[in-house]
């Protein structure tokens, strides 16, 4: 293959943060870079990652939480119970770093309502939360993709029988026996969300699929690791392969 393909976790506003990750993963322009969604909320920089990955050569999908923002400003007038699960969610430091910038939400929210909530590149699919064990693919909205957890971590055997889905979502340190900054394989999937915005861990994760590296910064003290991705991702299985505390999809302090 002429071209890398790197994958690259939630980044939940971190804009410092995501320019040391690409900075270290130093992506060509033949390379592909893909983000699993969850640019913004919680940290300070949300506006500046939506415009940088808008003007940005590479893909992103649709998460929950530019769901949620979508929701809280679709019309000409909010919907104040959809504006009061955003801020809860995280909100708060979008809006604020909008103001902070001079920017304003409506140039990015066209965007925004154009993004998928799943690219399949043959052998990998990607997606930001997973996918219902019981649905069709093509019966599956942004409910099911942009927020599973249990069902869908839970599963006996691979959604795909050729494909691994890659996604974020839920921080990796909330599954049994994970340590901050570890990955998490499952059945059939791969979860790289590692809590950047979270004080426990403050790592964003990259991912390179071709040479099988992770790339790793945290946000709080700016250190760069990279690390073969056997020695960094977790094996689970079905019976333990649950997150410690399960959370309603709208007030989850995660995600």
């Amino acid at each position: 293959m002429e071209y890398r393909r790197i994958v690259i976790g939630d980044v939940h506003g971190h804009y410092d943060g995501l320019m040391l990750l690409l900075e270290a993963l130093a992506p060509s322009s033949k390379d592909r870079v893909y983000f699993l969604g969850d640019l913004i909320d919680r940290g300070p920089k949300s506006a500046q990652v939506l415009d940088f990955v808008q003007h940005s050569p590479y893909q992103t999908l649709l998460g929950n939480h530019e769901q949620l923002m979508l929701e809280a400003l679709s019309g000409r007038h909010p919907d104040m119970r959809a504006w009061q699960s955003w801020l809860y969610s995280g909100g708060e430091a979008t809006v604020a770093s909008y103001r902070d910038t001079g920017m304003m939400p409506y140039k990015h929210l066209d965007w925004l309502r154009s993004l998928p909530t799943y690219i399949d590149l043959g052998d990998i699919w990607l997606v930001h939360a997973g996918v219902h064990p019981a649905m069709p693919i093509n019966e599956q909205s942004s409910e099911q993709l942009c927020w599973i957890r249990k069902e869908f971590h839970t599963i006996s055997k691979p959604y795909f029988p050729n494909k691994l889905i890659i996604t974020g979502h839920t921080i990796t340190f909330t599954f049994e026996g994970v340590r901050p900054g570890e990955l998490v394989r499952g059945q059939g999937w791969l979860d790289i969300d590692t809590g950047a915005y979270h004080p426990k861990s403050g790592w964003l994760t990259g991912f390179d699929l071709n040479y099988r590296r992770v790339y790793q910064v945290n946000v709080f003290n700016h250190q760069v690791r990279i690390v073969p991705f056997d020695e960094v991702v977790r094996q689970l299985y079905p019976q333990i392969s649950r997150p410690k505390t399960p959370m309603s999809p709208v007030v989850q302090h995660q995600g």
